[in-house]
């Protein structure tokens, strides 16, 4: 689905991203991992071709179904990708419906003109986020973790092909944290679709994750499935504290435990 080749980044002599590449497959959820200042969200920008013209030097490509992204318009990569930012502050007194419908106007359909479908995929996604009930609430009087909710809703409400999540379970409880992850990784299993995730949540990368990208001062330095990369020497050396792995007999899957 995705594919990015060779990404390299410069803001003036400071790298930012060094020959980053990787695919993303259909139906599959990547975790993006690794400590403050790694290049993550960087590397988010690039993959959704919002790039700023700010960089020094930017070199590679990033595809989408074959396509490059630099090639498409901007109207038909928001059809594809949906993207939850990490500041999502919204100051106007906008409706949650309307906020979420918002993302539906890559079908064609202008605010006031939504169709039934338009009106459902919005509902259908509030209720799937544990928002039912909010349609009519201001988005400037919610807290944060019920407006990054709304920003998980708005991007699922899409029907992109492809989630890019960053850091999407901030501001968010438990129990929302588990929700937000299971909502993506339900979405990717009977969709069909894809989704990169950002999170500094360990346990939760491997729990919900097929593949994990260790990103390190603007370097990949691992890939591959959760138990490949999620060990205990390679979480010491990129983020400088000691864990505990061990293996959920159940689910087959890693668990991470801090230990220092």
């Amino acid at each position: 689905m995705l594919e990015a080749r060779d990404i390299s980044i410069s803001y003036g002599s400071r790298e930012v991203l060094r020959g980053v590449s990787f695919a993303v497959r259909d139906g599959s959820v990547t975790a993006l991992l690794g400590p403050n200042g790694a290049g993550k969200s960087t590397l988010m920008r690039a993959l959704n071709g919002t790039f700023g013209a700010s960089a020094a030097k930017f070199t590679g490509e990033v595809l989408f179904g074959g396509e490059r992204i630099d090639g498409l318009s901007r109207r038909e990569i928001a059809s594809r990708i949906a993207v939850v930012a990490q500041e999502n502050e919204t100051r106007f007194p906008v409706t949650v419906i309307e906020f979420v419908l918002a993302g539906r106007f890559v079908h064609g359909n202008a605010f006031g003109w939504e169709t039934t479908a338009d009106i459902e995929a919005a509902k259908r996604s509030l209720a799937d986020c544990d928002l039912a009930g909010f349609d009519e609430r201001l988005m400037n009087e919610l807290s944060g973790g019920e407006r990054q909710r709304v920003v998980l809703a708005r991007a699922m409400a899409t029907n992109a092909r492809l989630l890019l999540l960053d850091e999407p379970t901030a501001n968010l409880d438990l129990a929302h944290q588990r929700l937000m992850f299971r909502l993506v990784r339900q979405r990717c299993d009977t969709c069909g679709g894809a989704a990169v995730v950002i999170t500094h949540d360990l346990d939760l990368a491997a729990a919900y994750s097929d593949s994990i990208l260790l990103l390190d001062g603007g370097k990949l330095t691992a890939a591959g499935h959760p138990e490949e990369v999620l060990t205990a020497e390679n979480v010491a050396r990129v983020f400088g504290v000691e864990v505990s792995i061990s293996h959920d007999e159940a689910s087959g899957r890693v668990r991470v435990a801090n230990v220092y």
